[in-house]
Order: C-alpha cells, then sequence, then structure tokens
C-alpha cells in the first residue's frame, strides 16, 4: 500500500470521531505550548543574568585590603592599609590584565545652590569606566594627569545628577562637597540597581588623589579593580597577584596575606549554571504534560483498535499486509502529535509574548526550543502510538471477522 492511501485513510478514520480527535489532540497542545512558554521564559532569565552580571564584569577581580589584629582581636575585613596605587600600578603589568584602577570611598553631602542630597563620593583613575564597563552620558571623564595633579572635578551618577539639578544640564557647573568646590566634568549613564539591590546611579566619581588627600587624608586604598582578557586569563591573574602582592608586601611563608582577591568570573559561572538549571527544570516541569498527553494518545488508539477490529480483519481478507495496518494506525497517532504540536507551537509562541508584554518576564523565544517542543511531539506520538499499531497488525484475520 503507497503511503498516500495509508495516510488518508489515517486522516479518514479521525475525521469520522473529529471531537474525539480534538481531545485526544489536546493534551499534546497544552504540553507543546507549555514547553515553548516554560523555556522561553527560563531564557530570558538566563539572559537577564548574563547582562547583569556584564554590568558587573565577569571577567574581573576585586582586591580588598585583609585583617588587622591588635591584642589578640581581628579587626574586619578592610581594617588594614596594606593596599596602595603602586600595587595596582604593578598589578597592571601582569599577563591577562587588561585595565586596573585603584579605588576609594566615603560619603559626602553634595551641595548645588539650593539643593543638596547624600551620596557616595569613589576616588577612582580612568580605568574604571572600561573596568566597570560603565559609558558616558555627557561631557567627558578625567585624565591620568588631571589624577596625578588632584584636580577639583567630578563625574556625576545619574541619580546624584537627578537629584542636585533637576533639568539643568550639570556639566560645567560647580557643587560643593564637604567644603570643597569641584567642577561636574561629566556625568554617567544609567546603569540601574545592582544585583543586590543598591543604586548604582547614586555615586560621584572623582580624581583618586583627589579624594584620598582633601577628602579622605590617606594614601592607601580601598579596593583595587581588575580586568583580566576573558576568565580563563582572569583565574591565572588570580594566581600571579597573589604572588605579586605577597612579595610586594613582604609576606614570609606561612604568614597569612593581607588582602583579599574576589572572582567575578566564579561568581558569574555559578549564576548562569544555575540559571541554565532552572531553565530546563521549566521544560522538564513542562514536559510532563506532553507524556501525559501522549498516554491519551495510546488509550484512545487502543479503544479506536477494539472499535474497528472487524474493519482490520475484512481489510486483511481482501489481501492488507501486517505492515499496512501497522503503518495506518501509526500514521493516525503521528497526525494526531504532529497537529497537536503545531497548535501548541502557535499557542506557546503566543502565550510567551503575552506573558512577557502583560508581566515583569523578560522572554526569549530560542528557534531551537520550538523545533525541540514540535519533535518531542512527534516522538510522543511514535512511541505511545507503536502498542496499538502492534496490537491491530498482529490480530488473526479470522478472529477479528468474528470480533462483535
Amino acid at each position: 500500500m503507497i503511503w498516500t492511501t495509508t495516510l488518508q485513510l489515517a486522516v479518514r478514520a479521525l475525521w469520522r470521531n473529529k471531537v474525539r480527535a480534538l481531545l485526544t489532540a489536546l493534551g499534546v497542545i497544552i504540553g507543546v505550548a507549555s514547553v515553548i512558554t516554560m523555556l522561553a521564559v527560563g531564557a530570558g532569565a538566563q539572559e537577564r543574568i548574563a547582562r547583569q552580571l556584564e554590568n558587573l564584569g565577569s571577567n574581573n577581580l576585586t582586591l580588598r585590603s585583609g585583617t588587622v589584629t591588635r591584642g589578640g582581636v581581628r579587626t574586619g575585613a578592610g581594617s588594614n592599609t596594606a593596599l596602595t596605587a603602586a600595587d595596582a600600578a604593578a598589578i597592571g603589568g601582569l599577563p591577562g590584565v587588561v585595565a586596573v584602577s585603584p579605588t576609594v570611598r566615603t560619603g559626602v553631602q553634595a551641595r548645588y545652590r539650593g539643593s543638596n542630597w547624600g551620596t557616595i563620593i569613589e576616588g577612582v583613575t580612568p580605568d574604571y569606566l572600561q573596568v566597570r564597563n560603565w559609558t558616558l552620558e555627557a561631557g567627558a571623564f578625567f585624565t591620568a594627569r588631571q589624577v596625578g595633579a588632584a584636580v577639583d572635578i567630578c563625574v556625576l551618577g545619574h541619580t546624584v545628577e537627578r537629584e542636585l539639578f533637576g533639568l539643568v544640564d550639570p556639566v560645567g557647573e560647580i557643587i560643593v562637597l564637604k567644603g570643597l568646590a569641584c567642577r561636574v566634568v561629566g556625568v554617567l549613564a544609567e546603569k540601574g540597581a545592582s544585583n543586590w539591590g543598591n543604586d548604582q546611579d547614586d555615586v560621584i566619581l572623582a580624581p583618586l588623589t583627589t579624594v584620598q588627600r582633601k577628602f579622605m587624608g590617606i594614601t592607601h586604598v580601598d579596593r583595587i579593580e581588575v580586568q583580566a582578557e576573558d576568565k580563563t586569563a582572569a583565574a591565572t591573574a588570580y594566581k600571579e597577584i597573589q604572588r605579586l602582592l605577597r612579595q610586594r608586601h613582604r609576606l614570609v611563608e606561612g604568614q597569612g596575606n593581607d588582602f583579599r582577591i574576589y572572582n567575578r568570573a566564579e561568581l558569574a559561572s555559578s549564576a548562569e549554571e544555575s540559571a541554565s538549571v532552572f531553565a530546563w527544570l521549566l521544560g522538564s516541569i513542562a514536559s510532563v504534560s506532553l507524556l501525559v498527553g501522549g498516554i491519551g494518545i495510546m488509550n484512545i488508539m487502543l479503544v479506536s483498535v477494539t472499535e474497528r477490529t472487524r474493519e482490520i480483519g475484512i481489510r486483511m481478507a481482501l489481501g492488507a499486509r501486517r505492515r499496512d495496518i501497522l503503518w495506518q494506525f501509526l500514521l493516525e497517532a503521528l497526525v494526531l502529535s504532529g497537529i497537536g504540536g503545531l497548535v501548541g507551537v502557535v499557542l506557546g509562541v503566543a502565550a510567551a509574548l503575552t506573558l512577557g508584554h502583560v508581566s515583569e518576564f523578560e522572554i526569549r523565544i530560542a528557534p531551537w526550543s520550538v523545533v525541540l517542543a514540535f519533535s518531542f511531539a512527534a516522538v510522543i506520538g511514535i512511541f505511545f502510538g507503536l502498542h496499538p499499531a502492534r496490537k491491530a497488525s498482529d490480530l488473526q484475520p479470522i478472529e477479528a471477522l468474528r470480533y462483535e
């Protein structure tokens, strides 16, 4: 029997029981739609996490001062003064390191005419924007020469600009910070909240030496931000920085580090792995409904075989081979799952887009997820349709004709 004839017979058999066929395909439709929607939610979550980690700098290392022990009492992390700008300069010469920025920070009250705002001022170097993957919205950033001269200039975060200036262009204006008049030379692009909920735009950046000498009266730095070429280079730089700083700080063997290094690449890998597991978990949960739909197909096909036993006996008596019967019932199951899969794809894409429009979920529909869901539906149809089809083909013509 040719394939077209077998397919026509399968479609006619399903059409005779339209309502039953529709209800049977409904399980597959819901399953495919659920898989596509859940995978779209998971992929959107992965992309959002990746973007947030990129804002932080996924190839970055952060160095902070270690602890100090006085009279047997250990103070908290960052309490010693071991890290210096000279350490940062030495780290900048290591292989795989592309940018380094020593940083200090303190709280200030910023004033502009009748407005004032309490915020944080950070002393940084020109590499800071590259390390933090930050850009300027207006104006310019300070240069290495201005850092060396401790010039009284600053760059405002978006929140500080809004609170102090409103709709006024701040570039070129003078603000007062702890009694020091600073000229605004630029405004940072809006960065938003960090993963910990802190407003990254509520900050003022100034030359490192300006903040050290005129605001804090110190010579050390709080932390050093390091950007590596990639995650592999970050892991190598981690070891090299540790070796270099122990040598520079004259730490003997057996003596603990007076600094701490945090590798954000490890954090990024862990977060991305968790997001990937989350996405597949959602897809796996949704695929359960596909399995339920497949069981529904098998049940209905078994009922169909029972109802059409005499028909099968007549066809065999007229010369139909067992494989013809097998393929007819298998094609019926495949048509059910295929149509259900196509309708499910349409509903799944529509549901994902609607969910992204009416909620705060970030949705990303990957073509592979659509292909995967549809292919899984087809496999489900073949797998669960095989048993009823084999049962039909194994019927004996004489027994089938006697069946009432």
